[in-house]
């Protein structure tokens, strides 16, 4: 396989730090204080509004050739209405005092015919972030100065590195360049006001290599926070190109039963697996395989799992979580016993629990072995998985939460004695997710970060591969 790109770009963050916003902070907080005084003149019990904005760039091309631009600019203000236990919802992106008023409305009389749920509410005052806590600054800000015409350019770019990487790309589905920003403020009737700016930026390519029956097609990303730590477009341009190269000629093998090694990209998935299988909502409806898992071994004991909102430029960083209950760092698993689940305020009432603060989701959450060493990169982990299958592409939506069962379509490449053979497709591994993590014999230190989760490749001791 070849090495992942990592180098930054040239590329400058805006000198403005305006993000193209039509509304400032300050009108976002008058919004929300407006709403919530006029919810308590309803006579609601207790009332949360988010105010928010979000634009953005999206520019496509395709064979050298502009195929697609398209701006977007977006705003809403919704208002979630409580009476009692009883709860009603509303939102409309019409800021003016008559739709607010409206709006408040609607989410009252919503809430007047609601059937009481003893579990409805605002969190906690104790577990809400105030004062400073809302106020943490993580440096997740970074508006992106860049026009269509300059995206293009820096699109075409990169998927022309793709196609001259080697005769036998042939084709390409496009080259993409994404540049997102937005902003929000919210506050409720228990303290709580708080908002930050975000961005998010993204260049990506998909180049098709071979011929006829013999196509195979692949696709690298670079996304940051920071334009300006995106990798080079020439970069990721030649690395998707080798990744579609190195699987031509694949074939089918077998079917058996052999180790697998996951690269850190699909590893990721592993990890998501755990936190929808730890998540309130499936654990109160009891829809998952790990209900009461607290304090149990789900992980070898070499397994650790991490979690830290607080990191600056962080993907999933969050000084506090969408209902505004401050977020802390954790251990969630701990020498492989389950030590935290992922609850909002909703759930964990439900469970008889507290909230940890994710309504929302996970927040910069890794997973490391004690096993790992600092040159375990992924030529070691082929050494480690000997022989076997690694695999880079999954295919399908296979995880049976409620039973751990799990069935992936898959393409990736025959490993024997730790060296790469041959590229395999059509093939199908299986599982149960209890017995794939317990099975974790290694994770590698090619850490890879997607969206708000970290791993490196993982190793596998041994899964069912279905193949011809």
């Amino acid at each position: 396989m070849p090495k992942t790109p990592t180098t930054p770009s040239a590329l400058s963050p805006a000198s403005s730090a305006s993000g193209g916003f039509a509304y400032a902070q300050d009108r976002f907080r008058e919004l929300v204080e407006d709403a919530l005084a006029y919810a308590r003149e309803q006579g609601a019990s207790d009332a949360a509004v988010e105010v928010s904005e979000g634009v953005g760039l999206s520019v496509s091309v395709r064979k050298g050739e502009l195929e697609n631009v398209e701006r977007n600019r977006d705003k809403s203000l919704g208002v979630t209405v409580y009476i009692g236990q009883r709860r009603g919802n509303a939102s409309t992106s019409d800021f003016s005092r008559a739709a607010l008023e409206q709006t408040v409305r609607a989410a009252y009389d919503i809430a007047r015919f609601t059937a009481e749920d003893p579990a409805a509410g605002l969190p906690d005052a104790a577990d809400l972030a105030l004062g400073e806590a809302a106020e943490r600054d993580l440096d997740l800000f970074y508006p992106w100065d860049i026009d269509a015409e300059q995206a293009a350019a820096l699109a075409m770019r990169c998927e022309a590195a793709a196609l001259e990487t080697d005769r036998r790309i042939t084709n390409s589905e496009g080259a993409g360049v994404s540049a997102q920003q937005s902003h929000f403020f919210a506050g409720n009737t228990r303290g709580f006001r708080g908002g930050y700016a975000s961005s998010r930026h993204s260049l990506s390519v998909a180049p098709i290599a071979g011929r006829g029956e013999q196509m195979q097609r692949d696709a690298w990303y670079t996304s940051m926070r920071d334009p300006a730590e995106l990798a080079p477009a020439e970069a990721v341009g030649r690395y998707a190109a080798e990744r579609a190269l190195s699987r031509l000629k694949s074939r089918k093998i077998a079917t058996c039963e052999c180790p697998v090694l996951f690269e850190s990209t699909l590893a990721v998935g592993l990890l998501g697996g755990f936190v929808q299988a730890t998540s309130g909502g499936a654990l109160y409806r009891k829809a998952t395989f790990l209900g009461e898992s607290l304090g149990t071994q789900v992980f070898p004991d070499h397994i650790d799992i991490a979690e830290d909102p607080h990191i600056p430029k962080g993907k999933g960083s969050a000084p506090f979580d969408d209902e505004g209950v401050v977020t802390r760092a954790r251990h969630v698993v701990k020498g492989g016993q389950v030590e935290g689940y992922f609850l909002s305020s909703y759930s964990a009432r439900k469970l008889g629990m507290r909230t940890t603060g994710h309504a929302g989701g996970s927040q910069n959450l890794e997973m490391k072995s004690r096993l790992t060493a600092p040159g375990d990169d992924l030529d070691a982990m082929l050494r480690k998985l000997h022989r076997g299958l690694f695999v880079i592409e999954l295919m399908g939506q296979g995880v049976n939460y409620v039973t751990g069962d799990y069935s992936r379509g898959a393409a990736g490449f025959w490993v024997e004695n730790g060296r790469i053979a041959y590229p395999v497709h059509e093939i199908t591994i299986a599982g149960n997710l209890r017995e794939m993590w317990q099975g974790i014999v290694a994770v590698g230190a090619d850490a890879y970060t997607m969206g708000s989760k970290t791993v490196g490749s993982v190793l596998i001791d041994r899964m069912k591969v279905a193949g011809s």
